[in-house]
């Protein structure tokens, strides 16, 4: 079965280099036109996050399907930092730790980033699950969300901050379940 993980399209908050997580804004009216006119494969099954962005982005790649909106595919908790910046976090300690720590020291109220990848983690292998015969599933999600799944499936293996993905943009595997019930996403490509 190959598998698609697309990023949802850019929103006002992705344009200004926001932390954009909880917040459930909708697409940039530009981004949606620029999303229309993309061509993306055909799929049997698509999944997104419940947020807006990640839908309103299945909607116009897959206008034919019904996405399935599953809940714990949402991007991180930013906590305190959410729908802030650079520019507006760089005077606080707690960002600077972050910075410091490459996120292990999670985000202040927040998700730390270990629980972040296991819930993407445990989500993933529950959709696929469900998954029948489809030869071809996509998922709609959130730019960490793809690199939590990545982190934790790709074969050979390369770190979370490896699979960073833009709007819009996404990559395509090949997927194998292994004994015992081991899953690998492998041929591991830029859409």
């Amino acid at each position: 079965m190959k598998i698609y993980l697309i990023r949802h399209g850019r929103t006002p908050g992705n344009l200004e280099k926001r932390y954009v997580g909880r917040t459930d804004e909708s697409l940039c009216e530009e981004e949606s036109i620029r999303l229309a006119n993309a061509c993306f494969p055909k799929v049997d099954q698509v999944y997104t996050s419940t947020r807006k962005r990640c839908i309103e982005t299945a909607q116009i790649l897959y206008p034919n399907q019904t996405p399935i909106p599953v809940e714990q595919l949402q991007e991180c908790d930013f906590g305190r930092f959410e729908y802030k910046n650079y520019e507006e976090l760089k005077e606080e300690k707690a960002y600077q730790t972050f910075l410091e720590t490459m996120g292990e020291s999670g985000f202040p109220e927040g998700e730390t980033l270990e629980d972040f990848k296991l819930r993407c983690k445990n989500a993933f292998q529950e959709v696929l699950k469900q998954c029948g015969k489809e030869k071809a599933v996509a998922f709609v999600v959130h730019g960490g969300t793809i690199m939590a799944i990545l982190d934790a499936f790709s074969s050979p293996h390369k770190d979370y901050y490896n699979w960073q993905v833009g709007n819009g943009e996404g990559f395509v595997a090949d997927f194998y379940m292994e004994e015992p019930r081991k899953i690998l996403l492998r041929n591991i490509k830029p859409l």
